[in-house]
C-alpha cells in the first residue's frame, strides 16, 4: 500500500507535473493507492469551487481511506516527535508526524513532496517512494 500525502494530491488535482505526480499517474491501477482521513480533509478544504470539490470527493471515494484516530497512533506519534526533537530535529506539523507514524506502524510506503518527512525516513524507518 502506498499512502499519498496531500502535497502530492494537491499537485495531482491541479495537474502540476512533478516526479511524484508522474509516478502517481503511472501507478494508479498497478499499485494499491490510499490516503488518510486527515489528507482527505486537507485536500478537500483547499478546493474553492463546488464542482471541483464534488469531483475530487467522488475521485477519493474510489480509494481506500484510512482513519488515523487510534490512540496507539497518537501515542506513538508523540514518541516519534520526542525522539526527533531529542536529536535536535523540529517537526513542524502534527499532521505530518501522525501520517509518518501511521505509515511506519502499518508498513505502508509514503509518496510525498514535503521535506518534513525526511527525518522520519532517515531516523525512524519511514519507507518513502522516490520516483
Amino acid at each position: 500500500m502506498v499512502i499519498v500525502d496531500s502535497s502530492v494530491w494537491i499537485d495531482y488535482l491541479n495537474r502540476s507535473v512533478s516526479p511524484q505526480t508522474r509516478w502517481l499517474q503511472a501507478a494508479r491501477g498497478a499499485e494499491e493507492i490510499g490516503l488518510t482521513t486527515l489528507v482527505l480533509a486537507e485536500v478537500l478544504q483547499g478546493i474553492r469551487f463546488d464542482g471541483r470539490f464534488r469531483a475530487a470527493e467522488g475521485f477519493f471515494r474510489t480509494m481506500q481511506v484510512f482513519e488515523l484516530f487510534a490512540a496507539s497512533i497518537g501515542v506513538q506519534s508523540a514518541r516519534n516527535y520526542r525522539m526527533l526533537r531529542g536529536n535536535g530535529i523540529t517537526v513542524r506539523s502534527t499532521i505530518d508526524c501522525l501520517m509518518a507514524t501511521f505509515c511506519i506502524e502499518n508498513g505502508f510506503k509514503l509518496l510525498h513532496n514535503d521535506s518534513d518527512f525526511e527525518p522520519f525516513e532517515r531516523h525512524l524507518g519511514l519507507i518513502v517512494v522516490h520516483p
